[in-house]
């Protein structure tokens, strides 16, 4: 079992891994209305658990190319920049 505070339980002894078609490492189950991704080399490791919602943002995201790197092994489409807290310093 996964315990996750706001998304609830995910069932690991539940869960059917499918293993990606594209040869990666990626596993997949659908569990309920819970999604769990990990990776198929360490099965024993943490699972990303994604609700309905936040797995069609994911998968969208896969499609749109927003996870691509470049040449350089960098993002392809840049991250936003990350909000600063605190005011100015003087």
């Amino acid at each position: 079992m996964t315990e996750h505070p706001t998304k609830g339980t995910f069932d690991t002894s539940r869960a059917e891994w499918i293993k990606s078609s594209e040869g990666g490492n990626i596993e997949v189950a659908f569990v309920d209305d819970l999604i769990g991704m990990r990776d198929a080399r360490n099965p024993d490791g943490p699972i990303l658990v994604y609700t309905p919602a936040e797995w069609d943002a994911f998968i969208a995201g896969v499609k749109d190319g927003e996870f691509d790197l470049d040449e350089n092994n960098e993002w392809a489409t840049p991250l936003p920049e990350q909000p600063t807290s605190g005011g100015d310093i003087e």
